[in-house]
């Protein structure tokens, strides 16, 4: 009778249906489309200086290979950095003039792939593709001489460090869910202990409420942010090329960006269990479309869109630019744009419950 009477309380109330349906619904087709780590469509560019009929055969292998997508044609090396700076293209393709001439001597031809080392998983693979590719066109050709090599060069992070993707990254990890959590537990915790009715009583505004359950999540995110870049710095030696006006005026807008949303889930639940699972249930769409694992380019066209609702994607993104590349306020100025969105969205719907309530 237990069991029955647990099982019919559970699937009584619409909400609790919901939640044990559509999370896993949900995150099954994000995991299935996004948690991959196959390349599609790499975005690169090519600088073929050699404009021989060797380095045109090559230059079609690499192209009709499904795993590569050609966005530009360079003219010359100066714009290198300029398409890789600017996150155009995932990997630069480099055909020295004496291409062609070596590979008629018979001597060694190496070709120059530059890659965006920011990330190292994808910048990794994209190398390895192309290694594929020269390995079948010296078959080819030649399958005793292997003259065509690759020479690699990873820009912002030379070694390919994994550690030096993830760590400034964890800023913006520990910040999502400590925040989150902080603000979205906050009026819950009162409303529990029965505090949260007087709290409405008195003189202040929903606009001072929201204040003062703001500072404190963003207090403490700056802090724990703060902790991880120290560590970053001083104990895994992992260079930082930015300025730190630039590096905590991101984190400080992201942070308030997930203080708006922990604080709208926390206007909405009337329990902190609920604040938990509504944090749960966000939280890993927010971390699988952001870009953190697996590029965002590699996604299907739908949920990249998607992704501009997510204000991880672009704080991840100006963090990494920041501390690897040495970005500034105007390089990264656009990913303020979505999160500065979300804040202004969130904030005030926040406002607005508080307000119905103290009505």
């Amino acid at each position: 009778m237990i069991i029955r009477k647990e099982f019919l309380s559970t699937m009584k109330d619409p909400k609790t249906k919901a939640i044990l349906i559509a999370p896993v619904i949900v995150q099954s087709m994000i995991f299935g489309y996004v948690a991959s780590y196959d390349l599609n469509n790499v975005p690169y560019a090519l600088l073929d200086l050699s404009h021989s009929r060797e380095s045109s055969e090559l230059v079609a292998k690499i192209d009709g290979n499904t795993a590569f997508e050609r966005v530009r044609t360079l003219a010359n090396s100066t714009e290198i950095a300029e398409v890789i700076d600017a996150g155009e293209v995932l990997l630069v393709v480099t055909i020295p003039p004496n291409f062609s001439q070596s590979l008629l001597k018979e001597k060694a031809a190496p070709i120059q792939v530059i890659t965006d080392g920011r990330n190292t998983m994808t910048a990794s693979l994209a190398s390895s593709y192309v290694g594929q590719i020269v390995g079948n066109f010296n078959a080819v050709r030649n399958p005793k001489l292997n003259a065509v090599t690759v020479e690699t060069v990873s820009w912002y992070n030379p070694n390919l460090e994994t550690r030096w993707n993830f760590l400034p990254v964890l800023m913006i990890m520990l910040s999502l869910v400590q925040v989150l959590m902080l603000s979205g537990l906050s009026v819950a915790r009162e409303r529990e202990q029965g505090t949260f009715d007087q709290l409405l009583v008195t003189p202040l505004s929903p606009l001072q409420i929201l204040i003062g359950k703001a500072v404190a999540p963003v207090v403490i995110g700056i802090f724990q942010a703060t902790l991880v870049l120290i560590i970053c710095q001083f104990w895994f030696k992992i260079p930082f090329a930015g300025d730190f006006f630039s590096l905590y005026l991101t984190l400080f807008v992201f942070i308030l960006t997930c203080v708006g949303i922990g604080l709208s889930i926390s206007a909405i639940s009337q329990t902190m269990q609920q604040v938990m699972v509504y944090c749960f249930v966000l939280l890993m769409p927010m971390v699988l479309l952001s870009g953190m694992a697996t590029p965002v380019e590699n996604m299907p066209e739908f949920l990249q869109t998607v992704t501009y609702a997510n204000p991880m994607r672009f704080a991840l993104d100006s963090v990494r630019r920041i501390y690897l590349e040495g970005c500034t306020i105007s390089d990264v100025a656009f990913n303020f744009v979505p999160m500065l969105t979300v804040a202004a969205i969130t904030l005030p719907v926040a406002a607005y419950l508080f307000r119905n309530n103290i009505e």
